[in-house]
């Protein structure tokens, strides 16, 4: 148990150093690109460390399998150099039995990472993208999506347009059962109309049985007016609209399952965000294969020569396994693959060819 508590320690401290290091390179290399970026702007040094802040824990979620594996890397050469893996066989401990230390704090860690790092990250990148827009744009972004059905946004500073509908297509360009509630400058109601269909083309909104209301006159009702076809101008395109739809590590997984049916009632595809679901569920797999895929290629004695060859085994297996996991990604948010296979056979995969190795190394 106390040797189980040491491997557990040791590792725990070998991710937090490579996770600073991380953070630092990756923080730095964020500031430069937010000042590059936004110079014209006139952003500051103060707002270029703001802007980062909130997007590298996105950059650090995205790549934790492969800080797990310099983790995992760095830790077993530190035992194989200190000859401690040779005091904890001699103890009579195999190499897979002290393994399970590394390989449960891995699943631990995996799970409190999706639990509690995955809210605090989506909260953080919601919170960038809304200062890029502004900084970018002037405005924040132009879709959401509630119980109500989905709300699009458009305009400037000369007014504002809120289109609500009960569903659309997939892409959000056919629009049903549409209310758009127009805005002046001053933010005042001056005009509302409902349509039974709205159809986004190129610089405006093709309504079909549309019936407008003047919200300044004393009795709306009385001066409202109907029309079979009509048209209202739109600075939207479909791919602002699908840009809007926001990335699915913006949403906590706690709320992506209803966040999901909400999108799939309204008339979208919500293929991606599903997958996205899963590979978070697979997570704590993922980090405890990458752990045993470090082992398999370093935790031997460092007298026994190709340290450094086994090293780059190690890395070139981990990074292997991290892009066949991206691969997998794209082949399911595009309906190649089932989202089943597509999150959860990278991990499994992984796993077992790590096991095979070690194995093979240990008791074969």
């Amino acid at each position: 148990m106390t040797l189980s508590l040491y491997f557990t320690r040791r590792f725990l401290k070998s991710v937090a150093q490579v996770l600073l290091v991380f953070f630092g390179i990756l923080m730095l290399i964020d500031m430069v690109e937010q000042l590059r970026r936004f110079s014209p702007q006139g952003i500051g040094l103060a707002g270029a460390a703001e802007l980062a802040l909130l997007n590298v824990p996105a950059s650090l979620y995205r790549i934790l399998p492969l800080i797990v594996v310099f983790a995992s890397i760095a830790l077993f050469l530190a035992l194989s150099r200190s000859s401690e893996l040779v005091v904890a066989r001699a103890a009579g401990r195999s190499g897979l039995r002290f393994l399970l230390a590394p390989v449960g704090t891995a699943l631990v860690l995996g799970c409190a990472v999706v639990a509690v790092l995955n809210p605090f990250v989506a909260a953080t990148s919601k919170q960038y993208d809304a200062l890029y827009s502004r900084q970018a744009q002037g405005g924040e972004s132009i879709f959401s999506i509630n119980e109500s059905g989905l709300w699009l946004r458009q305009g400037g500073a000369d007014g504002q347009t809120v289109i609500r509908a009960a569903r659309s297509d997939l892409d959000g360009t056919r629009l049903f059962a549409a209310s758009f509630l127009i805005f002046d400058a001053e933010g005042a109601p001056v005009q509302r109309i409902e349509a039974d269909e709205a159809v986004l083309r190129a610089g405006e909104w093709a309504l079909t049985g549309a019936k407008y209301w003047d919200l300044t006159a004393r009795n709306p009702e009385v001066s409202s007016r109907i029309e079979n076809t009509a048209a209202l101008p739109s600075e939207l395109t479909p791919e602002r609209i699908r840009d809007s739809f926001g990335d699915p590590s913006a949403i906590p997984i706690w709320s992506l399952p209803d966040y999901i049916t909400r999108l799939e009632l309204a008339g979208f595809s919500a293929r991606t965000h599903r997958v996205w679901f899963q590979m978070e569920l697979a997570l704590p797999l993922l980090l405890a294969s990458m752990v045993l895929v470090a082992a398999g290629f370093t935790m031997r004695h460092a007298r026994g020569g190709k340290t450094g060859q086994m090293v780059l085994f190690a890395l070139l297996g981990g990074f292997g396994i991290f892009f066949l996991r991206n691969f997998a990604q794209v082949l399911g948010e595009s309906g190649q693959i089932p989202v089943a296979l597509a999150a959860w056979s990278p991990p499994v995969a992984a796993l077992l060819l790590s096991l095979g190795l070690l194995l093979h190394l240990e008791d074969g």
